[in-house]
């Protein structure tokens, strides 16, 4: 299904919405896994998946007082979850066959076994359709094609490395390039130091989040507001100006989002040039770079081209992203 020589692979959202349905909610259990066992870190870094070449992980969790030290690994290639501990233990959920009932049940099974003792707080999906309903009670999610799930990690594989070198160009403080369970995304922010007051009505998952100004940049598969791939960024608090010069490439659009805007790439649009990579870079950097001169950052001091902060090894100008 994946073409090797295609940097981006076509998903259309409909291909295998049953599977990705069900995988994210295999992923929200893992992910409250990871946010009831992790040490907790600035803006939820603590909860979130880091790619790797079979599919996507946790950081290390558990802590040096409690142990065990674990991780909880997607294997797309072998379609499994596999919880690790650092005594070299293991044990393996199979992903093949599973509602969302009997991979919850049989995950917290393998914690308990590797003696993992947690306690998910919500054992309930996240902003979802169904959130009131208990993940041991989902047998309704129960689509999981093997051949379509290994498609999207491929697809989020070669996202994340675009997001990998757009993140080279930045030298000040920045996410990991990382998996979100909640939206199922793959995403990236960039920081300045400017704290936003927010008012004492705003929850604390979004206090935490957007404590500080951030510029984000990522890709969904899509869901049913946005029926397709698309790539996406914005700026939080949205300065003034930032929709007045539309975004780049051509066909990128901005978009309303809650009281302010996103801008939109659709994956197919980047796909149908003849640099898909490049479009997609361009459309980042644009972003970022008409927000953060908005916002008054520091870009030229922030810039890190290739990854370098070294001004005699670096070359003057930016990167040649079509080299």
């Amino acid at each position: 299904m994946t073409q090797v020589n295609e940097p981006l692979p076509a998903i259309p959202l409909e291909s295998w919405r049953p599977t990705k349905e069900t995988l994210h909610r295999f992923v929200q259990i893992v992910g409250k896994v990871a946010l009831a066992k992790g040490i907790r870190r600035n803006h939820w870094w603590h909860m979130t998946y880091r790619t790797t070449a079979r599919g996507w992980t946790t950081v290390p969790l558990g802590t040096a007082r409690t142990g065990p030290v674990f991780t909880c690994a997607f294997d797309f290639f072998d379609h499994d979850l596999r919880i690790e501990t650092d005594s070299g233990e293991r044990g393996v959920v199979p992903l093949v066959g599973q509602s969302v009932a009997s991979f919850y049940t049989d995950t917290m099974a393998a914690l308990k076994q590797l003696g993992i003792d947690v306690t998910l707080a919500h054992p309930t999906p996240y902003d979802l359709p169904d959130h009131g309903r208990p993940f041991d009670e989902d047998t309704e999610h129960a689509d999981y094609d093997p051949a379509k799930a290994r498609h999207a990690f491929h697809v989020y594989s070669q996202v994340g490395r675009i997001l990998e070198e757009f993140s080279a160009t930045f030298s000040g403080k920045i996410s990991p390039v990382q998996v979100f369970w909640h939206t199922f995304d793959i995403a990236v922010q960039r920081f300045s130091p400017r704290h936003i007051d927010m008012p004492a009505s705003v929850d604390p998952v979004t206090r935490e989040a957007y404590s500080r100004e951030d510029i984000s940049a990522g890709f969904w598969f899509g869901d049913d507001k946005v029926p397709e791939p698309t790539f996406y960024s914005y700026i939080a608090p949205e300065p003034d100006g930032l929709t007045d010069v539309a975004p780049k490439p051509d066909k990128a659009r901005w978009v309303p989002s809650g009281s302010a805007h996103a801008a939109y790439y659709a994956y197919d649009d980047a796909r149908d040039t003849p640099d898909p990579v490049g479009s997609a870079l361009e459309f980042f950097q644009f972003v970022y770079g008409r927000g953060s001169e908005l916002a008054g950052w520091d870009t030229p001091k922030l810039a890190c081209w290739g990854g370098i902060t070294d001004p005699v090894l670096r070359e003057p100008g930016p990167p040649r992203w079509t080299d």
